[in-house]
C-alpha cells in the first residue's frame, strides 16, 4: 500500500499544512515543483570535499540552505575566470564570491535546493580541484566580492485562491517534495471523468506526479489532489506555469460540477489513498508502507 506524510501538525482531526506562501521570499508564478532539499543534505547522492551545507530553518528565521566553501588557491583571479564561465551553465543559480587577497568564500544557495544546485557544486568542485585550492577555516574578512546573478524572469504571482503550495515528510535521502494541493467537492459519478481531464492537463503543462485522497459518501466525493514533479537535473528542468494550470483546472468546475474546498464535517475529510495517476521517483515522493 502506498501511503504520503505531509509535513503537517496533527491535532485531533486539524491539519496545519506547511505553506509556502507564508515565507517572506514571494511565490512566483512560474515555479519549479518537484524533489529538492532545504532542511537536510541528500545524504548518498552527493559528497563534497570544499563545500558544507548549511540547512534552512523556515518560519521567522526564513533563511535560504546554502552551500559555502572557504578556500586559498594561486591565482585566484583564474579560478574567478573559470567560475563565470561555469556560471553560463547554470544561469538559474547565484554565486557569490568574497575575496581577500588568495583567499575566497564561493557560496551559493536557494529555498528549494534541487539535483541542478548540486550539480552546480559538483562541477565548482571540480575546478577548485584543478586549481590546486586548500580548505581553509580561519576568520574571513571581506576585501571585495563578486555576484554571478541568476538569469532574470518575468514575474507573476499566483492569482488562484484554490492553489495551494505544500512541502511534505522527509524521503528517500533526505528528500523533499514540493507540490501544488487543490481541494474539491462533486457528485461522485463525475470523479473519474474528472481525473481524466486533469491527467489531461497535466500532460499539457509539464506535470509528471499526480496523485489524489478521496472521501465518498451519499453519492458525493471529497477530493484532495497533488500534483508535482521528479528530481530536477541540470537541462531536465521542468517550469510549471501556475496561473496556465490553474486557469484549466477552473475550466472544469462547470463541466462537472465542482466546487473547492471540502463538504461537511471532518468525518468525510479525504483520507483514502492515495490514489496514483502519474508517477516518477516515486521512492522521492510517496512512501511505500
Amino acid at each position: 500500500m502506498l501511503t504520503t506524510n505531509l509535513r503537517v501538525l496533527k491535532v485531533l482531526e486539524c491539519e496545519i499544512f506547511f505553506k509556502f506562501e507564508n515565507r517572506v521570499k514571494p511565490i512566483s508564478a512560474e515555479m519549479i515543483l518537484g524533489v529538492y532539499w532545504y532542511f537536510k543534505f541528500p545524504e548518498n547522492i552527493y559528497s563534497f570535499q570544499f563545500f558544507k551545507f548549511f540547512q534552512g530553518f523556515g518560519g521567522h528565521a526564513d533563511n535560504p540552505a546554502e552551500l559555502v566553501a572557504q578556500v586559498s588557491v594561486d591565482h585566484p583571479e583564474r579560478l574567478i575566470q573559470k567560475l563565470e564561465e561555469l556560471h553560463l551553465r547554470f544561469k538559474r543559480m547565484y554565486l557569490d564570491v568574497k575575496i581577500n587577497e588568495n583567499q575566497l568564500l564561493i557560496s551559493t544557495g536557494d529555498y528549494t535546493l534541487f539535483d541542478e544546485h548540486f550539480q552546480f557544486v559538483s562541477e565548482i568542485e571540480k575546478l577548485l580541484v584543478h586549481h590546486n585550492a586548500v580548505l581553509t577555516q580561519m576568520p574571513f574578512e571581506v576585501k571585495s566580492g563578486i555576484m554571478f546573478r541568476p538569469e532574470k524572469k518575468n514575474y507573476e504571482t499566483i492569482k488562484h485562491r484554490f492553489i495551494q503550495i505544500t512541502g511534505s515528510d522527509f524521503k528517500k535521502n533526505n528528500a523533499e517534495n514540493l507540490s501544488v494541493r487543490i481541494d474539491c467537492n462533486l457528485p461522485a459519478a463525475n470523479k473519474n471523468d474528472l481525473i481524466n481531464d486533469l491527467i489531461r492537463i497535466c500532460n499539457e503543462e509539464n506535470i509528471q506526479v499526480f496523485y489524489y485522497y478521496h472521501c465518498d459518501f451519499k453519492q458525493h466525493s471529497n477530493l484532495m489532489f497533488f500534483f508535482s514533479n521528479g528530481r530536477q537535473m541540470e537541462n531536465t528542468v521542468q517550469n510549471v506555469d501556475i496561473n496556465t494550470f490553474g486557469n484549466k483546472v477552473r475550466q472544469l468546475g462547470q463541466k462537472y460540477q465542482f466546487h473547492f474546498g471540502h463538504f461537511g464535517g471532518m468525518e468525510y475529510y479525504p483520507r483514502n489513498g492515495p490514489s496514483v495517476e502519474l508517477i516518477t521517483d516515486e521512492e522521492y515522493i510517496l512512501n511505500k508502507k
